[in-house]
């Protein structure tokens, strides 16, 4: 059986973290949580994540700040960021970029079978 991969969902509103996790666990994802910026760059300081899902508007302190605070071989622990944004929001995902992040999604524009098939394909899975 393969080694299922494991997925840091890092955002602050509680509808969409559970709509991420529950499609993620449900395809057989092992799913952590962070629902602030603080608590996020505790864990991707420790690393061990395949993809992380970062918001970017965060609590305590926004998902570019936690970019920013990584070195390089922590951002390398993390395996593939991807920014998540809401519309309009074009120059925070290009600093996004600039730190590090290897992908955006538009938080609302996706529905839930979009939303795993385009985290298979930051996975390398389709």
């Amino acid at each position: 059986m393969a080694v299922s991969k494991k997925i840091l969902i890092v955002e602050d509103d509680k509808m969409m973290r559970d709509l991420y996790s529950d499609i993620l666990t449900g395809a057989g994802y092992e799913v952590e949580l962070a629902e602030d910026g603080l608590v996020a760059e505790k864990m991707m300081k420790k690393g061990g994540y395949d993809l992380v899902l970062l918001d970017i508007m965060l609590p305590d302190r926004d998902g570019l700040q936690v970019l920013e605070s990584l070195n390089v071989k922590q951002r390398k622990a993390c395996g593939k960021v991807v920014v998540l944004t809401n519309l309009g929001q074009d120059t925070l995902v290009k600093n996004g970029f600039e730190l590090g992040a290897d992908g955006y999604l538009f938080k609302y524009a996706l529905n839930p079978d979009q939303i795993l098939e385009e985290m298979k394909g930051f996975l390398g899975e389709k």
